[in-house]
């Protein structure tokens, strides 16, 4: 298998290079003084801040692209008929996976912080780099996501504190090296990989397994799953949440007219420090109960983390408000399964709206397939549903599950869907039905929130 280190001064061809992952994982390797060039299916706002930064990139996936390369690294989603990977294979080219890569990079590190989990690891993640960086232990930072306290997706820091999203598709998270891992709740998700919900909890005991003996597991003490695989463990574990039997609990929690928290952070009991955020939802309770436990883990004073996490804003993707146009407000958040997309609906209806316009674009064939009953209930906060066709990302269409399907089962609970195939599509209806003072939220981790891009490019005075 060959090691990133010693690749320095020699080229190193990625495949996917635009996803949120290889992306940051390009610029980091670009800092160390790797030469890198990649290629992507489509041109991005990623491939064109990475070519803008001397980064060569290719749009279209094509066998000479990887000509001259030393190594190829490839996202998950490229197979091995990808005709880069099949010209890499060729000539001999050693290819490595990206999630082998990430374990190799945060390798030597005295703090191997990884938060995994099926929902809120970017917001998490992103909240302990943050804090971190307050608190002046400088980490170096790897998130699935854009965060622009640290200009992006990644940092490179000093060689003591890795902060890291481990994410569990394909069973990733097993390729990394972490000395404290933070867990935000196991359920079902990637089923197309996964067999069931067993399998996904056995792949989580094999993660936490990689803990060495003076390791420390941060975990969701109102999650039966993340409870029962943490009694199992050999190391210290911390536990955080709502419930009584928590380590970290939020006592005097009090929630402002737009959702947002504050609380005291109490620690057996004992508080701590007093919390103000500015993100909205019981969720981002939640996610900074975990930051405080992993960021006091490592040396971090309580009130210092406290101080950070009132100045803390999410990612973008995250229940982000775009513009308002029309009178209406815009939000996009990454939400892409059942629970994720009711958890940003939530946040939605906590702000001031008269109408709210839910846009859903469903995320590949097998998710929609194996949790269909769970979409049929995910939007019923909304008013209004709009459902576009299927974002395929990896995946090939099967033809035996469509968007109508979901319009169908929703339509026959009473609820107003309809199913607005594309962007184009999902305007006209929306330009056509809201007024001001409604609020409009697309969902996916596909590319739905260019949809909010298209519509404040049109404007106020826009007409289809």
């Amino acid at each position: 298998m060959p090691h990133i280190k010693d690749y320095t001064g020699k080229r190193v061809h990625m495949i996917g290079i635009g996803g949120s992952s290889m992306s940051g994982l390009a610029g980091m390797l670009a800092k160390t003084g790797v030469k890198v060039s990649g290629s992507d299916n489509a041109r991005s706002y990623m491939t064109d801040a990475l070519a803008a930064r001397g980064i060569s990139v290719s749009i279209g996936h094509r066998a000479e692209n990887v000509d001259g390369a030393d190594l190829v690294v490839y996202s998950a989603a490229i197979s091995a008929e990808n005709p880069e990977r099949a010209r890499a294979l060729a000539l001999g080219i050693p290819q490595m996976e990206r999630a082998t890569l990430l374990g190799q990079l945060m390798e030597g590190y005295r703090h191997a912080i990884n938060v995994c989990g099926t929902h809120g690891k970017t917001t998490t993640t992103s909240m302990i780099a943050e804090v971190l960086l307050d608190a002046g232990l400088d980490p170096t930072v790897h998130i699935g996501g854009q965060l622009d306290y640290i200009g992006g997706s990644t940092r490179i820091g000093s060689h003591e504190t890795f902060v890291v999203e481990a994410c569990e598709f394909n069973a990733s998270f097993l390729q990394f090296h972490p000395t404290i891992a933070v867990v935000t709740n196991i359920e079902e998700d990637h089923l197309d990989f996964y067999k069931d919900i067993d399998d996904i909890c056995s792949a989580f005991a094999r993660f936490f397994a990689l803990l060495p003996e003076d390791g420390v597991c941060i975990g969701n003490g109102d999650d039966e799953r993340v409870v029962r695989l943490m009694q199992a463990l050999p190391v210290k574990t911390v536990s955080y949440g709502f419930g009584a039997g928590c380590s970290w609990q939020p006592a005097n929690l009090v929630y402002d007219e737009t959702g947002c928290t504050q609380f005291d952070a109490a620690f057996d009991g004992e508080v701590k420090a007093h919390v103000v955020l500015h993100v909205p939802g019981e969720y981002n309770v939640m996610h900074a109960l975990a930051t405080i436990a992993a960021c006091v883990e490592v040396g971090a004073d309580a009130c210092v983390v406290a101080e950070s996490l009132s100045r803390f804003t999410a990612p973008h993707r995250r229940f982000e408000h775009t513009g308002t146009v029309c009178g209406v407000k815009l939000y996009t958040d990454y939400g892409h399964n059942p629970a994720e997309m009711h958890s940003a609906l939530e946040n939605a209806a906590h702000q001031p709206h008269n109408r709210l316009f839910a846009v859903m674009q469903p995320h590949t064939y097998s998710r929609v397939k194996s949790l269909f009953a769970d979409y049929i209930h995910c939007c019923d906060l909304a008013d209004e549903i709009l459902i576009t066709d299927i974002f395929a990302a990896r995946e090939k269409d099967p033809g035996d599950i469509h968007s109508t399907m979901l319009v169908d089962a929703i339509a026959a609970t009473g609820k107003r869907v309809h199913y607005t195939p594309t962007f184009d599509d999902a305007e006209r209806f929306l330009r056509a039905n809201w007024q001001p003072g409604d609020l409009v939220i697309t969902m996916s981790c596909g590319d739905v929130h260019l949809l909010n891009a298209q519509i404040q490019k049109h404007g106020d005075d826009y007409v289809l």
